[in-house]
């Protein structure tokens, strides 16, 4: 069968054309109301008859009136294309301002760490952009899941997405809990992970993920096994703090948990580097401007969050030079 190259002409061809010679009675005022030729508007005219297969107009030397087919199509019509107008203006205004609402989809675990310091800025600063926050352990696909952007772990990010940094490059660390240590030696090598209960990470694919430990300059996956297989690291992490196992997780949701020593970092020479916490969506020329007051107020706190991160080493090598 051989393909059509081009585009069908639509049904709304010539609508407004007609509308306006519904309105003004007239194809020379609809003609200057509409800033075309009056040949012009005979023209579609005739195109949409055509299309529609009735007349729509009685013409005379002196007037212009409908026919019954006419007065039909203007009842419908008219209403359907003042909507058309209004739903472009709404189109419009997203396009022109940052408004409406903004939908990310986010890993549970990184709503507490990367997100939450931004929204209370970014709400005082935008108030008519509604952010919606999606928190799942599944890798959403932005267009067909209706979302804006997403935010991820850079290698969980596809090539083909712009990406902006929000968070540095971290240790994926292997934790357990001091209840959990008292009964199983702590591990002091990869090779002694089959004596450990491990927990484990199903990927978006449906595979559970092995764990990735460094080997002197090089990473290396290992297979695990433990009594527990979640899709999300605040599961394995909070199994891990009731003793059930040990856990890999990102350093910075395990955090607090070392600090105040509910948790315990093991293998810590082998704990392998993830690339960061990144922001992406398709593509620069498809963002509306919410999504634009977003990207730029993310990198304005990183770059504050950075530049209070070199202060205090700035002041101390001043101090050294005096």
């Amino acid at each position: 069968m051989k393909q059509n190259f081009t585009v069908r002409r639509g049904a709304l061809d010539g609508v407004e054309t007609f509308l306006a010679v519904a309105e003004h009675h007239s194809f020379r005022r609809a003609a200057a109301a509409l800033g075309v030729t009056p040949s012009a508007i005979s023209q579609a005219i005739r195109t949409l008859e055509a299309r529609v297969g009735a007349p729509l107009f009685i013409r005379t030397t002196r007037s212009v009136g409908l026919t019954e087919a006419g007065q039909r199509f203007l009842s419908r019509a008219k209403p359907a294309f003042e909507e058309l107008v209004a739903a472009s203006q709404v189109a419009r205004d997203l396009g022109q301002r940052p408004s409406g609402l903004l939908r990310l989809a986010v890993p549970p675990a990184l709503v507490p760490v990367v997100l939450e310091p931004l929204l209370a800025s970014f709400a005082k600063a935008y108030p008519e952009v509604e952010v919606e926050i999606v928190a799942s352990g599944e890798l959403a696909d932005l267009a067909t899941g209706g979302f804006d952007a997403g935010i991820r772990m850079g290698q969980f990010i596809a090539p083909d997405m712009i990406a902006l940094r929000l968070a540095p490059p971290f240790p994926m660390i292997v934790v357990g809990s001091p209840t959990y240590l008292s009964t199983h030696a702590a591990p002091r090598s990869p090779e002694d992970l089959p004596n450990h209960a491990c927990l484990r990470m199903r990927r978006s694919s449906g595979a559970v993920a092995l764990w990735t430990l460094k080997a002197g300059n090089r990473t290396v996956d290992v297979a695990v096994n433990g009594p527990l297989i979640a899709n999300n690291f605040p599961t394995l992490m909070g199994a891990a703090l009731k003793g059930i196992g040990l856990a890999q997780v990102p350093r910075p949701i395990a955090e607090t948990s070392l600090k105040d020593k509910t948790l315990i970092e093991v293998l810590g020479s082998y704990a392998p580097t993830a690339p960061g916490v990144f922001l992406y969506y398709p593509n620069r020329n498809q963002i509306l401007p919410k999504l634009r007051a977003f990207v730029d107020h993310a990198k304005r706190a990183l770059a504050a969050r950075n530049r209070r991160a070199t202060a205090p080493a700035t002041r101390e090598t001043r101090r050294n030079e005096t």
